[in-house]
């Protein structure tokens, strides 16, 4: 092996490392998130995001492989869960695993260009509308209903409850400040840019919420000892 064949390979491991290491910090926070979202444990997200990663690596790559968290996922993972309990996920994941395997030996995956991509952009943002129906209820520390439906009704009595407590002003300040940093984590300068924005709302939103008086019932740290 010549000594340029060395270096070529020592320049290519360096950079697989840094992209491994900035592809992490950019999916841990995003497997919490989801897994939140979608009803489940976060350490269920983080154990997926890493058994996913794993499986991923010995894949050959595809323009349309997804190896990582999908918000998109999160209203079905989140039905399945309500209905039919956090046990059957694993099941259901690994049935809809299977179809898909299924599907692409079949050579069926040409027939769904004919769907039109309004369809799937219609599809899409109703995913997001439902999601952010979904997240304004903890954004004002308050329980979400169950339906859709439930969600978009219980809206002004959500508006008219805001502020009534510590804890909604808290959880409000915090979700405000992780917003915040998310749309403005562009515009501050290269090298801190390196920093994904989502782990800088997640670090930030911690450590207000551990050096915080807890006036939140339920909350348990170092700080607030259980009574």
């Amino acid at each position: 092996m010549t000594d340029n064949s060395r270096f070529s390979i020592a320049k290519t491991s360096l950079a697989d490392v840094r992209a491994s290491v900035v592809v992490f910090l950019v999916a841990l926070p995003l497997c919490v998130g989801v897994a939140v979202a979608s009803g489940v444990p976060a350490e269920l997200g983080i154990v997926t995001g890493i058994v996913g990663g794993l499986v991923a690596g010995f894949l050959p790559g595809s323009s349309l492989q997804v190896s990582g968290p999908a918000a998109g996922l999160t209203v079905l993972v989140a039905e399945a869960v309500a209905r039919h309990g956090l046990p059957a996920l694993g099941v259901i994941a690994a049935g809809a695993g299977l179809v898909q395997i299924l599907l692409g030996l079949l050579r069926l995956g040409s027939w769904f260009q004919a769907i039109s991509p309004s369809v799937v952009r219609g599809m899409l943002t109703g995913i997001g509308i439902v999601l952010v129906l979904g997240q304004l209820y903890p954004l004002a520390a308050s329980a979400a209903p169950a339906g859709t439906v439930a969600k978009l009704l219980g809206l002004p009595a959500l508006l008219a409850g805001v502020g009534g407590s510590a804890s909604s002003l808290w959880t409000l300040g915090i979700g405000l400040l992780t917003l915040g940093i998310l749309v403005t984590w562009g515009r501050v300068p290269e090298r801190l840019r390196a920093v994904p924005a989502p782990l800088v709302a997640v670090a930030a939103a911690a450590g207000l919420v551990w050096r915080s008086t807890c006036p939140w019932p339920g909350w348990r740290s170092a700080r607030c000892p259980a009574r």
